[in-house]
């Protein structure tokens, strides 16, 4: 009779609905330390049932290999490694649909770059619930299809922007049906509205995104953003005058009129003399 029980609730698990619904993403982890790899993996198997580990590589090399004789969903890749280092894999997987979450604990440049371009990544040692979230956004990622070319420019402007060193010059907005690659150029102004921030662009068009101002501030040039109230990030680009006749008022070339804070004032002055002197030098 017991038997009998137990073997029905596994014919009942096996046709639910939930058992059903689970995609499986083939996955591999590449990483040159084995404490990192063997703890990552032993988080995966207790956290993410979803995930199934296709292989482990210790190097670049082994990473390519891996990919070239298995069909692979999503990649965990370190990025400071000896030799190559993991963006050195990011050319072959451009054109592929396989998705990367990165495991850094890297320089501050290669993070703003990658939250630049709307990457996933996870900062070691890796937090259980991070990695559940990043688990789960990239299994809806990879499930959207129509995603995966705006997903593959934001990996093409990760690869220019670490090979070049260069400042951040665009960022991958997510937009609801996939991303939107922005020139930092073009954006006005960045307003905050409760947990979304709201880009307003030089074409008029606002896009919506579901983060804080802060991950913005923290991503975009200091000396050509300023950050002037609690609710508005202002590209100084775009600065056409600003005046003190009700409080510290700016007024931007679109005609919008943005508050500056009163404990933001003085570091706002020191910004335009700053950005002044930085834009006649270029």
């Amino acid at each position: 009779m017991f038997e009998r029980n137990i073997l029905q609730s596994f014919i009942f698990l096996i046709n639910s609905p939930y058992i059903k619904s689970i995609t499986v993403l083939n996955a591999i982890i590449v990483d040159d330390e084995e404490f990192a790899r063997s703890s990552l993996y032993f988080l995966l198997q207790e956290n993410c049932e979803n995930i199934h580990i296709s292989g482990i590589a210790k190097s670049v090399s082994e990473a390519r290999n891996l990919l070239a004789h298995n069909a692979i969903d999503l990649i965990f890749l370190d990025i400071a490694m000896p030799g190559e280092n993991g963006f050195d894999l990011i050319p072959q997987i451009q054109s592929t649909k396989t998705h990367v979450i990165f495991t850094t604990a890297y320089d501050q440049y290669a993070l703003k770059a990658i939250k630049a371009n709307a990457l996933d990544y996870l900062l070691k040692p890796i937090d259980i619930d991070e990695l559940k979230e990043a688990v789960n956004k990239a299994s809806k990622y990879i499930a959207l299809s129509k995603t995966e070319h705006n997903r593959n420019e934001g990996l093409q402007n990760l690869a220019v922007n670490l090979s070049e060193r260069n400042e951040i010059r665009k960022i991958s907005l997510p937009n609801g049906q996939g991303y939107s690659l922005v020139s930092i150029d073009d954006i006005v102004h960045i307003e905050a509205d409760s947990n979304y921030s709201v880009f307003h662009l030089a074409n008029k068009d606002k896009i919506t995104v579901s983060k804080v101002l802060k991950e913005y501030e923290e991503i975009l040039p200091a000396h050509q953003f300023i950050r002037v109230h609690k609710s508005s990030i202002v590209n100084l680009n775009y600065l056409r005058e600003y005046n003190s006749k009700n409080g510290l008022e700016l007024i931007l070339k679109n005609g919008d009129k943005i508050a500056v804070s009163r404990r933001r004032a003085s570091d706002f002055m020191e910004k335009v003399k700053s950005y002044t002197n930085f834009d006649s030098d270029k």
